[in-house]
């Protein structure tokens, strides 16, 4: 039996996929709290960015998945190959 989350959940022959995963991911500690500081710093000013840019109501600079969908609605072709500098570009000059 394990436990995860503080539910037991009865081992089986057959589990639910997504039971394994979650067990595999408990296991592996795999939460932002377990990654490298550096990490968690530098998805921490991400993520404030945004915020502030979405209170704020600026413009740049935009997050990869903003730049993409903007990309989207122009119709710039090969945009998911393509990176955020890419996607600034592309967006900028179409």
């Amino acid at each position: 039996m394990y436990v995860l989350a503080q539910h037991e959940v009865p081992q089986m022959g057959s589990q639910n996929p997504g039971i394994k995963k979650a067990i595999a991911a408990a296991k592996k500690k795999r939460t932002i709290a377990h990654l490298p500081k550096a990490t968690r710093t530098a998805l921490g000013k991400q993520a404030a960015a945004v915020a502030k840019r979405n209170r704020e109501g600026g413009s740049e600079p935009k997050t990869r998945k903003e730049l993409y969908e903007i990309a989207k609605r122009k119709g710039i072709k090969g945009r998911s190959k393509m990176g955020r500098a890419e996607l600034a570009r592309a967006v900028h000059a179409a």
